[in-house]
């Protein structure tokens, strides 16, 4: 029996792929290109670098996490950048779901690690694309002038394999293991997210809120690029 994709190619409220502006940036993204893989890989870049990563934007609420917000701020963390994706996907017709596990990552930046108390980012996003009858996982979370300042490899998407985190980074130093699936949604399972948050991460029980800091700062500081 074939798979259901009707639920991953519809709008809903943080995957906003009716939205003008999405559809718009969609468009241009994708440009002339004839195939769904190519229209992937062309909107992967567009998100991936196009919109820079700051764990400092996390939210778990609706109006944090639309599409459109994460377009018109251009930055994002691992979730919202990747529902920006999969809404981009589904207005250009492709299906797309957004994908779900809990990470360790070693290279957060040092006040990052303190705030959080810990280096498990739990639920971390990705997009999952739905291209020649299979699921094909991208991450777009890492722009790439972030991937050099911490010698990193970054990640790139062909449209037929998975593009994960790699476990080393350029030095060969362990770079984020992977822990935990957490599943694949249309929608953010946010209750279930927050429900994770509030057990694992002190400033979520205290305050109800991520961090806060300016994360390219630290970066500089940390990898001597300021």
């Amino acid at each position: 029996m074939s798979e259901d994709l009707s639920p991953f190619l519809q709008a809903g409220p943080t995957v906003e792929s009716d939205h003008p502006e999405v559809a718009a940036f969609a468009r241009a993204a994708a440009g002339a290109a004839a195939s769904d893989k190519e229209k992937s890989i062309r909107l992967y870049y567009a998100v991936r670098d196009g919109i820079r990563y700051d764990p400092y934007t996390s939210s778990l609420e609706v109006a944090g996490l639309r599409a459109s917000r994460t377009l018109r701020e251009k930055r994002g963390y691992c979730v919202s950048k990747a529902i920006l994706l999969a809404a981009a996907c589904r207005a250009v017709g492709m299906p797309a779901r957004l994908g779900y596990a809990d990470v360790r990552n070693h290279l957060s930046t040092a006040k990052m690690r303190e705030r959080m108390q810990t280096d498990v980012f739990y639920w971390h996003g990705y997009t999952a694309h739905y291209l020649d009858g299979r699921w094909v996982k991208s991450t777009p979370a890492f722009n790439i002038e972030l991937c050099e300042k911490f010698g990193l490899k970054p990640l790139e998407f062909d449209g037929e394999t998975d593009s994960i985190f790699h476990p080393l980074d350029k030095a060969g130093h362990r770079h984020m293991e992977y822990l935990h699936d957490r599943g694949e949604f249309a929608e953010p399972p946010l209750d279930r997210m927050l429900a994770t948050f509030v057990r694992e991460y002190p400033h979520w029980r205290d305050r109800d809120v991520a961090p806060t800091g300016d994360f390219e700062a630290e970066v500089d500081a940390e990898t001597g690029h300021g």
